[in-house]
Order: structure tokens, then sequence, then C-alpha cells
């Protein structure tokens, strides 16, 4: 497997309301109702899905489209910022590696291209496979997030996870 993160095209649309909106694809602990498409297509004009504040990129595996990476400006105080990522991975991908590469590669090019220190990302405490993807990219569990994600009818608890720039100078 060779991915790499590539901007998200017009007609990469679909795909990403796909896997935003449609129970078949968003994944057990993604699935958040039906979306309104014309958001992500007004997103894509406007700014291509780049911008300063955040943005979607594609995980491709050659011509294949894997998943989308996805990022967002969280303000820490008036010096400074850190960025907090998700990402899902489309079902044929899953299992496989795809995540866990995507947000090595999303970590370093954040780091790369800005002065944020910190990075973020949560998760479902139930959700394992995504826990064992951040471990496995270099990200440190934080802790507990009593009660702070709701899905599917019900408060579910969350884990989050963290990097720093110092974390990659340990990397091997």
């Amino acid at each position: 497997m060779t991915i790499r993160l590539r901007p998200v095209e017009e007609d990469d649309l679909s795909f990403l309301h796909l896997l935003t909106s449609d129970p078949d694809h968003t994944g057990e602990f993604q699935w958040y109702g039906w979306q309104n498409a014309r958001p992500l297509r007004e997103r894509w004009q406007d700014n291509g899905m780049l911008g300063d504040d955040g943005g979607i990129l594609i995980i491709a595996d050659g011509d294949d489209r894997a998943g989308f990476v996805s990022w967002r400006k969280q303000i820490a105080n008036r010096a400074s910022f850190y960025w907090s990522i998700g990402l899902i991975v489309a079902p044929g991908f899953r299992g496989k590696g795809y995540g866990t590469q995507a947000q090595k590669l999303l970590v370093r090019y954040l780091f790369d291209h800005t002065t944020a220190n910190r990075i973020e990302a949560d998760t479902e405490i139930d959700n394992i496979a995504e826990q064992r993807a951040l471990e496995k990219a270099g990200f440190t569990r934080e802790g507990v997030l009593r009660g702070a994600g709701f899905r599917a009818g019900r408060w579910h608890d969350g884990v989050i996870y963290g990097i720093v720039r110092a974390d990659l100078d340990r990397e091997p």
C-alpha cells in the first residue's frame, strides 16, 4: 500500500457525500443522519476545501479513493492554536492500515506547513480500531471525554489523543 493525500477535485464531491451521509458508507461511529450535499459543493467552490482554518484531503491509493482526512483550527489562547483532525476510510479499505498511514501523512503535512505545535483527535470510546490506528500513528491517549458526543439517540463517551512536534523527534 502506497497512499498519498491529495486535494479534493470536483468529481470527489459525491464520494465525500457518501462517506458523510450514507449509513452504508459512514461506518458505525460516523453516522449522524442524512446530510445535504450542497454545503460540500459550496465549500469546494469557495476554497477547494483548503483554507487557513482547516481543510479536507482525499486519501488516494493510486487512482482509488480510500477515504478522506480533515482538520480544523482550534484556538488555544491569544498566542497559539492547534489542529483537530479526523478521517473516514471507505468501507473496502477499512482494517488495512489506511487510517494509520493517512493520519501519519496528515500530521507530517500540518507540522511541515503550519506553526501549530499540537494536533489532536478524538473518537468514541467503543471505537477500538480508531484508537489503535491513532496509537500506531504516534498519538498519545490523553483522557476520556465523558458524554461528549451525541449519536444514534444517545450520548457517548469519547477518548482524546494528542501529538506534539517533539513526539516526531522521538520517532525511529
